[in-house]
């Protein structure tokens, strides 16, 4: 079998509701590669593996920051067909998609349908866990910032909006010893048609993780600037070390919120219920941020989307802000 000839699993990485990831050599090359396997038997996780492939075959040219598709694999039963890279609806396109809006499992229902994504390998986790293991760095930060407000960017001027971003999708690689972050994991995303302003498409349906959620996500009405909130929602509690932890798999996660008692309240949440509502930045340590990085959270976090930066903004206003930049001199 030509697929099983040219991979070798090596280790699971990581799983989750939807797939499992693995690490893997390239036989010919032994180059390491991640694969991503989806399992195709409902619709909900078909249309996720499509919106993952239509996501990333869609980026004409690649940016640093964002995850490399190398190849997809459709497996049905004992049969792998390579997905071209830049197909013209193939018959494994189409039989997707009919599986997809029929609710059906691919041919027989007795045999596994699996989509595969080969992507390259990221030797360094995901950015929660990569953070959380390492003192707070105001130059780490800074550079995770940049990155990622340019990975954004480039996907928002590609017409991809992401929908789920949070530091669980966002893996690390490195390049001569620098970390590089890799914004990852498409099921969610969507691609929009045409090729104007992204922050002029409307979306309806509420979809990513509670805590990242932008409120007019709540709402069910909201544009390309909920990928802003996100960002935000990552930036502040990078920078501060704000934790929660997972009632479902008692992780420790980045993410910033609101406390009622005992509860956490997703900051969104908050917001739509009290869009007057003050947000206290810095959380811990008024020393822990200069004004301007204060400034500029509050702009990513603004309750009115109106107010909000867009990802081209924002990708200019961060390399303006003072905070871990080298030259700056720490006061004794």
């Amino acid at each position: 079998m030509a697929t099983e000839a040219k991979y070798s699993i090596v280790r699971e990485v990581g799983r989750g509701s939807y797939g499992v990831v693995y690490e893997a050599i390239v036989n010919q090359t032994r180059s390491k590669v991640a694969v991503k396997r989806m399992h195709c038997n409902v619709p909900e996780n078909v249309e996720l593996a499509l919106q993952e492939f239509w996501a990333l075959q869609s980026i004409q040219r690649q940016h640093e920051n964002v995850i490399q598709l190398e190849e997809c694999i459709l497996q049905n039963g004992q049969v792998f067909q390579p997905i071209s890279h830049r197909y013209r609806k193939s018959d494994s396109h189409l039989l997707l998609i009919e599986t997809c809006l029929k609710g059906r499992r691919c041919m027989d229902p007795k045999s596994a349908c699996f989509l595969w994504f080969v992507m390259e390998f990221c030797d360094g986790g995901n950015m929660n866990e990569y953070l959380l293991s390492r003192s707070p760095d105001a130059q780490l930060n800074n550079s995770f910032m940049r990155q990622l407000s340019s990975a954004v960017a480039f996907l928002h001027r590609n017409q991809i909006v992401h929908r789920d971003l949070k530091s669980d999708n966002i893996l690390i690689s490195h390049r001569r010893g620098t970390p590089i972050v890799k914004v990852a994991d498409f099921g969610l995303s969507k691609v929009c048609q045409g090729k104007g302003n992204v922050n002029q498409h409307r979306f309806s349906s509420a979809c990513g993780s509670n805590f990242y959620m932008a409120p007019e996500v709540w709402e069910g009405h909201y544009t390309a600037k909920a990928d802003i909130f996100a960002l935000g929602i990552i930036f502040w509690a990078m920078v501060e070390r704000i934790t929660f932890r997972d009632g479902d798999t008692e992780k420790e996660l980045l993410g910033t919120y609101i406390c009622q008692g005992k509860e956490l309240i997703p900051l969104g949440e908050a917001l739509l219920e009290n869009p007057n509502m003050k947000l206290q930045i810095p959380l811990k340590n008024k020393k822990s941020m200069p004004d301007d990085l204060c400034k500029l959270l509050h702009d990513m976090l603004a309750f009115n989307p109106k107010e909000r930066l867009d990802a081209f903004q924002l990708e200019v206003r961060i390399r303006q802000i003072s905070y871990g930049k080298k030259r700056q001199r720490s006061v004794s």
